[in-house]
């Protein structure tokens, strides 16, 4: 069975940093492309930032830049260091990968960028 469970976010204030990670479990993690998306209320769920197998990254325009996304094999963990966050970062943010046909996702973690 596989799961995600994403962890890290937290109210933080525009400027600031969050790290978010995913805990992958039921795959075999090193082969697999793993991705962070976000939804926002009202609006649809948006790819943020993407990691292949091998390493290659892509990234929303919007936050190029200031996000990072990375990933530990050894501990079937994908990140995502979020910097200079702004209000409009404020979503929840959800671990995303594909098996096949099928799509998998995690519960989500809210990020919150306030002052």
């Amino acid at each position: 069975q596989v799961q995600l469970a994403e962890s890290g976010g937290d109210l933080v204030q525009p400027g600031g940093s969050l790290r978010l990670s995913c805990a992958a479990s039921g795959i075999i993690f090193s082969i697999r492309d793993m991705a962070w998306y976000r939804q926002a209320p009202g609006r649809d769920r948006e790819l943020v930032a993407r990691i292949t197998s091998s390493g290659s990254t892509n990234y929303a325009d919007s936050v190029k830049g200031r996000f990072t996304i990375s990933r530990d094999n050894a501990k079937n963990t994908v990140y995502l260091q979020m910097n200079s966050l702004k209000p409009a970062d404020t979503a929840t943010y959800y671990c995303n990968t594909e098996r096949g046909p099928l799509t998998y996702w995690g519960r989500g973690t809210q990020v919150t960028v306030s002052s």
